[in-house]
């Protein structure tokens, strides 16, 4: 296992999860009140044993390096790390990744002294949680030179993802790119004792989508970079099959891509429910993220309903239903959160401070008194004055960019660092 290299893609700029990626690369953006994204991926790998880590980004890591440098840190005999590489310039190239495949070919140079026997490929912005270890012995046992991680789909969803096709024995045969509803593809279907869960099999998930993560032999993967194709799931996995031996690997656990702000949005709040599509609550396989010794939350005769509180927060004589609040998070008094996303803040702001920020009509930072607010993710730093309401006037607000907020799928979005003035009306 050792010589196992996992490598998580940092994605492009996030265009999509805008303007949570406005400051901080995707894999960096807040999760489940005190996680960010990328704590998923690293985790799932630490859990399996596999404590080779590099993390591919090239655009606003800043902020994902630090979170890095300050959670993930190896003492020295587990001989384990997790370390970013971003894009860089050299002699033999100058751009940008070009893609998923490119970044790892733009980086042979660096994980060739490792001397690895297989590459671990894992998204750095998808919540599921796998058995990457029982993965990686499939695909040694099945002799495959690639083992694509596949899940389940019905046919409407297929229309979203590359599919795969699979013999009797789970060897793929073809790949269709997000086949059109009225394109028959019945042939594609998943041979019936294949799939391990029948529940989904009656449920109408016959089909196998790829879920972005790959596991090479070092071999192969230098066989399948040694071109110039640019992206893993579109070009280098098509062109190997029939050209080299390609396994699935049938995945039927909770997976989410979070690619957009509804499905961002949508996934957190399901972690505040009585049975939670993903369980943080698994002792045996914990998520880790950045220690930070805060102190337990207090709550001031609050009431809470469907909700999670990370550490550090103080809300007094609140409402809060159906939400996640994030660490460090303010509540002053008389106000009602329903569906909000805090994600809390940085630091605590000393009462000096406050006088000064007061004297310039700025708000303390977190939520003020006599707020309402429905249906919004408030990203860190950001600071709502007293008597605001947001959310509740224009229940399906359109979709734009405007000086205090920005609105992507009828869900505000206040920005980081934000500031909304006292009586502000959203």
């Amino acid at each position: 296992m050792k010589n196992v290299l996992s490598i998580i893609m940092g994605g492009g700029k996030g265009t999509r999860l805008y303007p949570l990626t406005k400051e901080r690369a995707k894999p960096a953006v807040p999760f489940g009140g005190k996680y960010r994204l990328v704590d998923i991926p690293i985790s799932n790998c630490i859990n399996a044993g596999f404590r080779k880590i590099y993390v591919l980004t090239q655009f606003n890591s800043a902020s994902l390096h630090l979170h890095i440098a300050e959670t993930y840190i190896f003492d020295s005999f587990s001989q384990g790390f997790v370390e970013i590489l971003a894009a860089e310039q050299t002699f033999d190239h100058s751009g940008w990744y070009e893609g998923t495949a490119d970044a790892v070919r733009k980086n042979l140079m660096h994980f060739r002294p490792q001397e690895p026997s297989n590459y671990m490929i894992l998204s750095g912005d998808q919540l599921y949680r796998m058995d990457l270890l029982d993965f990686y012995q499939r695909h040694v046992d099945s002799g495959a030179d690639v083992t694509i991680a596949a899940t389940p789909v019905t046919r409407e969803q297929a229309v979203a993802f590359g599919i795969l096709q699979v013999d009797d024995d789970g060897a793929v045969t073809s790949f269709v790119e997000k086949p059109p509803i009225d394109q028959d593809v019945s042939e594609l279907r998943i041979p019936e004792h294949l799939h391990p869960d029948r529940e989904q099999l009656r449920r109408g998930k016959e089909y196998l989508a790829s879920m972005g993560i790959y596991c090479f032999t070092a071999s192969a993967m230098e066989n399948a970079l040694d071109n110039s194709l640019t992206d893993f799931g579109h070009e280098i996995i098509p062109g190997l099959i029939g050209d080299a031996h390609v396994q699935s690997y049938v995945f039927t656990g909770f997976w989410e891509d979070i690619g957009t702000i509804k499905s961002f949005y949508d996934t957190n709040l399901n972690l505040a429910t009585i049975n939670p599509d993903f369980n943080f609550y698994e002792e045996t396989s914990p998520i880790f993220t950045h220690r930070r010794d805060l102190p337990a939350s207090k709550f001031n005769a609050c009431s809470l309903s469907g909700t999670l509180a990370a550490d550090g927060c103080i809300i007094t004589d609140s409402v809060v239903n159906n939400s996640i609040i994030g660490i460090r998070t303010i509540v002053e008094p008389n106000s009602r959160l329903d569906g909000v996303i805090c994600m809390g803040a940085d630091y605590y702001e000393t009462p000096e401070r406050h006088e000064q920020n007061r004297a310039r009509g700025i708000p303390d930072l977190g939520i003020g008194r006599n707020c309402l607010i429905n249906r919004a993710i408030i990203d860190k730093n950001a600071r709502i004055g007293d008597s605001c309401r947001i959310g509740l006037d224009h229940p399906n607000p359109p979709d734009g960019d405007f000086p205090t907020h920005y609105v992507r799928d009828g869900i505000i979005i206040i920005p980081k660092n934000g500031i909304i003035p006292l009586g502000t009306v959203i």
